[in-house]
């Protein structure tokens, strides 16, 4: 019975001593805390406030102080380096880093890390060949992965796409694949062939880059092109037409080509109703000034004129209004047609300054289609049909 007692009142009495004890810590740690508040540079916070107020000059400055206090840090050498980086400060972010490299205290893992934002600097200053080189030499460390994506980056600027090809297969063996960027590559290779004539190795491209990736669109607008240089018109339609079953959008870029393969086989009506019945389907392609010329061509003013009216009426946009004035100005009233061409006078220039390709990764806008965007380097990112922007 006394030990049930002691073991109830035991933790009662003990609960004090367990509170004091647990105060003590806590007030170790918070001086711990402070003390280590008080070692850190007011010039470090000073910098972090730059870097929040996107002031970056103003945090080089400050964090380059705190260097030239703790010359010896790993982290802020190091930080430093990648903000004059970030400023185009190549030359002083370059300095810092091999002067990293040459203290003692570099081995290992951070090696590899100075190392990797070393070769970072070289090719921002446009030393290529000397990123390449560290890039390659990182192959084998932790930093691999990191290495490898710069590597691809720099063989798309030098356009060497064999070795593009080649650092995206070694990157797809891990959880993400690059298929999608390996089909462009094959693609630029087919396109450079193509232009020498070389019909076979362009068409081989082709079929890797379909084999990379099955709805790559740019293949098949490719293998249409070389089938139509070579004579085989049915062929060439099978290509471009395949289009629709993998992206219907890029329809527009094919739109014409599509149809001089059905004109080369002297089925012109059956080419026209094809490109009709793609609008009709999809509204957003950009393909009312093809179908209107084609039909000028084969039905006369009066039919044409009709057929893209009923285009613009599905969809009304600037490029279809400005088309539907062009059409309605010869059977206007002589005291409204000076008015109606001014008014489509004003379109025309609207249509120059806010209808145009853009890309949907970083909204880089263009009056020319890129399948790479110059902006932010994405591969197959610019919209296929022109826009209101």
């Amino acid at each position: 019975m006394d030990n049930e007692i002691w073991m109830f009142l035991l933790p009662i009495i003990l609960l004090p001593v367990f509170f004091a004890m647990g105060w003590f810590a806590a007030r170790v740690d918070m001086k711990t805390v402070l003390k280590q508040a008080k070692s850190i540079p007011a010039g470090f916070y000073k910098s972090l406030d730059a870097l929040v107020d996107r002031n970056n000059g103003r945090a080089a400055r400050e964090l380059a102080e705190v260097v030239d206090q703790q010359p010896e840090s790993y982290s802020l050498n190091l930080t430093l380096g990648k903000l004059y980086r970030q400023r185009g400060e190549n030359d002083k972010a370059i300095k810092m880093h091999q002067a990293l490299l040459e203290s003692p205290d570099t081995v290992g893992e951070k090696r590899e890390r100075v190392l990797f934002e070393l070769a970072q600097n070289y090719q921002n200053a446009g030393l290529v060949d000397r990123a390449e080189q560290i890039f390659l030499n990182l192959k084998e460390s932790d930093m691999a992965r990191e290495a490898q994506l710069h590597l691809i980056s720099i063989y798309q600027q030098d356009r060497d796409w064999e070795k593009a090809i080649e650092m995206a297969q070694l990157l797809s063996r891990n959880e993400q694949t690059y298929q999608f960027e390996i089909a462009q590559f094959y693609c630029e290779l087919a396109q450079a062939a193509l232009f020498k004539s070389n019909f076979d190795a362009a068409r081989g491209f082709v079929h890797k880059a379909l084999e990379a990736n099955k709805k790559c669109a740019r293949a098949n607008l490719i293998l249409g092109d070389i089938e139509y240089r070579q004579g085989n018109f049915a062929a060439a339609v099978d290509a471009y037409s395949a289009i629709e079953q993998q992206n219907h959008a890029y329809l527009s870029m094919a739109g014409e080509k599509l149809y001089d393969a059905y004109a080369a086989q002297n089925k012109q009506e059956e080419g026209l109703n094809r490109l009709i019945g793609y609008m009709k389907t999809f509204p957003d392609l950009d393909l009312i000034n093809v179908i209107y010329e084609k039909s000028l061509l084969l039905k006369g003013e009066t039919e044409a004129a009709q057929t893209a009216v009923e285009m613009v009426r599905q969809k009304p946009d600037l490029n279809g209004v400005y088309r539907l004035l062009g059409l309605k100005l010869s059977d206007m009233n002589p005291t409204w047609k000076a008015d109606a061409d001014m008014m489509r006078a004003v379109i025309g220039r609207q249509l120059q300054k806010s209808v145009m390709y853009r890309c949907r990764n970083c909204h880089f806008k263009s009056q020319v289609f890129f399948w790479l965007c110059p902006a932010c380097n994405k591969w197959e990112t610019f919209t296929p049909n022109r826009i209101e922007v």
